[in-house]
């Protein structure tokens, strides 16, 4: 499915679209277009869209501060998962927040999220930190694993 798979730059005027894909990625926490909109269009923050043809099939949101970035959000859809867009992804961020001048790169993820966990350890990030209660599920709450990149291991 990747070699199918575009990738191309996003900003605010995206919002709907990628608040659409949010949902559909993660019901259980849903975010509406305005605030997606707003993330977008800080000063350092940046989005890529995944597109199967004309259809987006993922996304990711992430911003850099002095030398940090942060995956703020990211997804793609299930039907899509498992060919590689996911990684695509993580390697977009990876590669934005570098340009922008992160040395660090970070994350979270459902400590629930067995496979987004393995994509994100096979792309070289590392556990720093374990937040309880970060995420919404229909039977309670699970914690956030906060996860780090070191663009000094590359």
């Amino acid at each position: 499915m990747s070699d199918d798979v575009i990738l191309r730059p996003a900003g605010p005027v995206e919002a709907a679209v990628m608040a659409a894909l949010q949902q559909a990625c993660f019901p259980d926490d849903p975010w509406d277009a305005a605030s997606i909109a707003t993330l977008a269009g800080q000063a350092g923050s940046f989005a890529v869209l995944a597109l199967a043809g004309e259809e987006p099939v993922g996304f990711v949101l992430a911003r850099v501060a002095a030398e940090d970035g942060e995956i703020i959000a990211i997804g793609v859809l299930p039907n899509a998962r498992r060919g590689g867009v996911g990684r695509r992804l993580v390697a977009a961020a990876r590669d934005g927040a570098g340009r922008l001048g992160a040395t660090a790169l970070f994350l979270e993820v459902a400590e629930d999220n067995d496979a987004a966990r393995y994509l994100y350890k096979s792309c070289g990030f590392f556990p720093v930190g374990r937040r309880p209660g970060y995420y919404k599920r229909p039977e309670g709450r699970v914690a956030a694993l906060v996860l780090r990149y070191s663009y000094a291991d590359e």
